[in-house]
């Protein structure tokens, strides 16, 4: 095969579900409809039910509503493209799109990981220093942090993407993926810099993954230990389930992705196949599951559906 040193490719191939047989096409395509209608209708119900209902108007429920809106826009930027894939046999992604596409599909990656950080400390002060929490934690210390969030990751992914184009791609232009990342993106390019690239890419998500995470962990075996020392049962009880949710939401986008990055670190070999569904997986079932979590885990949103619905019952009642 030649290389060159100029970019002589205009697109690229996304492969989706390695070996997937023609006839299940059709039930794929409508899984990944259903999935991305869940994750729509769910995220989207979570935001409006935050932004209407002013008792929810507290921090950790704007950290939530933060959550839900990068789920929201994680299934819209990866779910389409492979939708169509499998609906009308829509394989090719122009150069400029791919790129785009991994571009949103990092940036809202960290942000995510940035905002459960943020999650972490909500809970953690709340535990810890349960007094100064009025004071420290307010709906705008919250909005300015997620903010600032968003702003940064997304301006320090803009440095990733420049870093992946300024290498030529030359002939290989299949990816063996359900949507465009770096990883897949960079093991089609050539050229002398192509080592320098991942490793900067890896050394900048190893960061963006592990910092939050080592916070994270703190955070939360600190509170465990505070609940140990509480002499009180009952509270002790209240203050895990208060934490249970963000535990588990927390677990649910770290564990997965540790376990690809420890694979690849210690030279376990996963097959594209697997590797392509283990992805799927901890891509897109956060987002579709989370807000179940937010409704039925999280005490004061079941609580003010809850009123809702006994508020319209009351109202039909009459009329009836």
């Amino acid at each position: 095969m030649t290389y060159t040193n100029i970019t002589t490719i205009k697109n690229f191939v996304i492969t989706g579900f390695l070996g997937l047989p023609p006839e299940y096409y059709g039930y794929v395509s409508a899984l990944l409809l259903l999935l991305y209608l869940v994750i729509v209708f769910g995220n989207a119900f979570i935001q409006a039910v935050i932004m209407w209902e002013r008792t929810l108007h507290k921090p950790t429920y704007w950290i939530f509503f933060h959550l839900a809106m990068t789920d929201l826009a994680f299934g819209t930027v990866t779910l389409p493209k492979i939708i169509a894939r499998y609906w009308w046999n829509d394989m090719i992604s122009s150069f400029g799109a791919c790129f785009t596409q991994m571009y949103f599909v990092h940036s809202l990656g960290a942000i995510h990981s940035f905002i459960l950080l943020i999650m972490a400390l909500d809970r953690f002060v709340a535990v810890w220093f349960p007094f100064k929490y009025p004071v420290l934690l307010t709906n705008k210390t919250i909005s300015i942090a997620c903010s600032l969030c968003w702003i940064l990751l997304f301006v320090d992914m803009l440095g990733i993407v420049f870093h992946a184009l300024s290498l030529p791609y030359c002939n290989l232009n299949v990816i063996m993926q359900c949507y465009c990342d770096h990883r897949s993106i960079t093991q089609l390019g050539c050229g002398k810099e192509l080592p320098y690239v991942t490793s900067v890419a890896f050394g900048n998500a190893m960061v963006i993954l592990l910092v939050p995470l080592i916070f994270i962990f703190f955070s939360y075996f600190s509170i465990i230990i505070a609940v140990l020392k509480m002499s009180h049962t009952e509270r002790g009880h209240k203050v895990l389930s208060t934490c249970a949710p963000q535990i588990f939401i927390t677990c649910l986008f770290y564990v997965p992705r540790c376990v690809v990055y420890l694979a690849n670190t210690i030279g376990f070999h996963i097959s594209p196949v697997a590797r392509v569904i283990i992805t799927m997986l901890y891509s897109l079932i956060p987002a579709a599951v989370n807000p179940l979590i937010y409704c039925f885990k999280t005490k004061d949103i079941k609580k003010a559906l809850m009123q809702r619905l006994k508020n319209r019952k009351v109202n039909i009642a009459p009329k009836a």
